[in-house]
């Protein structure tokens, strides 16, 4: 298995031949040459490759984050560095957004379970823009 098929690539990433393609569009990897007859055939690199993409991608960076992150590979550890931090700071902030959001939506829901109003939902009536005042 030194070598192996698009279809062979993509079931060992557990991908499907489409992403493979649209890594190979995205210059994520590379495409080898097509022989005269046959199929292209993926270096095992190319496997550890895509599965550096898919755990990039699971940790929240974006495809063209780990392009930079790929770049960078042989670069100093200080530049990548940054490029993690950045990542980090983005983590941060929707951590926050969501704790703010669980928090809106507590309250949102204490204010229904106590409507004496049945015909008004106050979560509803949240989301309503504001009416204009004369």
């Amino acid at each position: 298995m030194s070598q192996l098929t698009i279809g062979k690539l993509a079931q060992a990433a557990q991908v499907s031949v489409e992403t493979i393609r649209y890594y190979e569009r995205r210059q994520l990897i590379e495409q080898p040459p097509k022989p005269a007859q046959g199929y292209r055939r993926y270096p095992k690199t190319t496997l550890a490759r895509v599965l550096f993409i898919k755990r990039a991608q699971e940790l929240g960076f974006t495809l063209e984050e780990i392009d930079n992150l790929l770049a960078l590979g042989e670069s100093h550890c200080e530049e990548v560095q940054g490029l993690a931090e950045g990542k980090l700071a983005e983590v941060r902030a929707k951590i926050n957004d969501l704790h703010r959001l669980e928090q809106v939506l507590e309250h949102l829901l204490i204010q229904c379970r106590t409507n004496p109003d049945n015909a008004v939902c106050p979560i509803v009536e949240s989301l309503q823009p504001p009416s204009e005042q004369s």
